[in-house]
């Protein structure tokens, strides 16, 4: 089974999800998600006035397999890889950059946000969130009490009846 790559927990996902928000206000983007190399949407966020985004895990597996062939391109040129993709359309476009090995951070803008804007307020925020992910420690421990154990024993009991 595929499972996502980063996990965020807690503080550092309130971080990050802060560091989303202030990204969308400074460059005047629409959306900003954070997507692993797998395809899975681990993060995201919509500016208050960007109307309903289209499907974003469709949209995060096809950044990600357009990532995986530019940089195979990338290779085919002699580079190792490149650190960020562009694609603007006449009323939407997607900067693309590289948060760690394992994800990339998509911030979708329309033709009113300049491009300039958008790089520039990435970049800061890709850089911020690394701190973030470089200081969050691991998923927290599930702590599960003798009430836990009895009310799932019960309730297992009368799913299938009291064991002998």
């Amino acid at each position: 089974m595929l499972e996502p790559s980063l996990e965020l927990y807690g503080d550092s996902y309130s971080k990050v999800d802060a560091l989303l928000s202030e990204l969308l206000a400074r460059s005047h983007a629409r959306y900003a998600m954070i997507v692993d190399l797998k395809g899975f949407v681990l993060m995201h966020a919509r500016a208050l006035w960007a109307p309903r985004p289209p499907s974003l895990d469709s949209l995060a597996t096809l950044v990600a397999s357009n990532y995986s062939a530019n940089e195979a391109i990338a290779k085919l040129l002699g580079e190792s890889g490149f650190k960020e993709m562009v694609q603007q359309g006449y009323e939407i476009g997607t900067y693309v950059e590289e948060l760690s090995d394992r994800a990339l951070l998509v911030t979708v803008f329309d033709k009113s946000t300049a491009l300039g804007r958008v790089k520039l307020y990435s970049k800061k925020a890709v850089e911020e969130i690394r701190q973030v992910l470089s200081h969050s420690g691991d998923r927290p421990e599930l702590h599960l009490g003798e009430e836990w154990r009895n009310s799932t024993s019960a309730l297992l009991d009368d799913l299938f009846g009291k064991s002998k």
